[in-house]
C-alpha cells in the first residue's frame, strides 16, 4: 500500500483536484490518498498564507504527523516547488515525486516561469468578482475548460475566498524559492499547451536533473483537469518501470 500526498498550486485548494481523486482511488484501490490545503486556501482560508516554501514544507510535515511515510507525492505548480524542497530536506520521507508543470529558480528564467502573455489576466484577478476570477483562471490553466469545473470553482471561491494579500504571499514564496536537486525518484509531467508556465521549464529541468519528462501535447497547466486518465497512465508506467 502506498500513501499518496497530493499538493495543489497557487490560489488552489484540495477540492480543485475534482474528479481526479475518484479516478486515482479507482486506479489505486489499495492506496491511501491524502490532500492538503495550504494556509490561506480552502478550509484554511482565514489563515495567513506562508511566504516561504520552507514554511510550506513544515506545514506538510505537521499535517502528516499522524500518517507515517514514506510518501508518494503528486504535486502541481507551486505545490511541486514545495515537494522539491521537502524531498531535498527530508529524502527518507519520499518514495517518489511526480511533478506537474513546475518551474524552479535558478533553472528556469522568470519569463518562462510565468509567461508574459498571462500577466494582464493575472492582474485582472485582483479586481474581478468570484465568477469572473475563476473564469480567468480556467482560461489560463485549462485547454478543455469544462463548464462543470467552472461552476464548482465559483462555489469554492464564494465559500472559502482567498484574500489578495494571501495571493501575494503565495506568489512571493514561489518567486523567492531557490531549488536544488533532491536525491529521490522524480517524474516530470508537462502540458505542452500550458499558457501559464512555459513547457520549456519542465524540459530544461529534465535535462539538468537527468529525470524523465512526459509531455501531453494538448493539455494546459491543470493537466489533471484536462486529462486525468493520461496522468494516471503516465504515473503507472513510471512506477512499473522504476519500482
Amino acid at each position: 500500500m502506498k500513501t499518496w500526498v497530493l499538493l495543489r498550486g497557487l490560489m488552489r485548494e484540495s477540492r480543485h483536484w475534482g474528479d481526479f481523486i475518484v479516478k486515482a482511488q479507482t486506479a489505486w484501490p489499495n492506496d491511501k490518498i491524502m490532500t492538503l490545503d495550504w494556509p490561506g486556501n480552502g478550509v484554511l482560508h482565514q489563515q495567513n498564507s506562508l511566504s516561504h516554501i520552507e514554511e510550506m514544507v513544515a506545514h506538510i510535515r505537521q499535517s502528516l504527523a499522524t500518517h507515517p511515510g514514506p510518501y508518494h507525492v503528486l504535486a502541481i505548480s507551486l505545490g511541486a516547488m514545495a515537494a522539491v524542497a521537502w524531498a531535498k530536506a527530508y529524502p527518507a520521507e519520499i518514495s517518489a515525486c511526480i511533478l506537474i508543470n513546475t518551474s524552479l529558480r535558478p533553472i528556469n528564467p522568470f519569463y518562462q516561469r510565468l509567461r508574459p502573455q498571462s500577466y494582464l489576466a493575472l492582474l485582472r484577478l485582483f479586481i474581478s468578482r468570484p465568477e469572473n476570477k475563476e473564469r480567468i483562471i480556467l482560461q489560463l490553466t485549462s485547454q478543455t475548460r469544462p463548464q462543470a469545473a467552472l461552476a464548482a470553482w465559483v462555489v469554492m471561491q464564494r465559500q472559502y475566498p482567498i484574500s489578495h494579500l494571501n495571493i501575494l504571499r503565495q506568489l512571493l514564496a514561489a518567486i523567492r524559492y531557490k531549488a536544488s536537486q533532491p536525491q529521490v525518484p522524480i517524474l516530470l509531467l508537462s502540458g505542452g499547451a500550458d499558457q501559464l508556465v512555459s513547457p520549456a521549464c519542465s524540459q530544461t529541468l529534465a535535462n539538468k536533473w537527468q529525470v524523465p519528462c512526459l509531455v501531453h501535447t494538448q493539455a494546459g497547466h491543470d493537466l489533471p483537469l484536462d486529462d486525468a486518465d493520461w496522468v494516471l497512465r503516465a504515473i503507472a508506467q513510471y512506477l512499473s518501470s522504476h519500482h
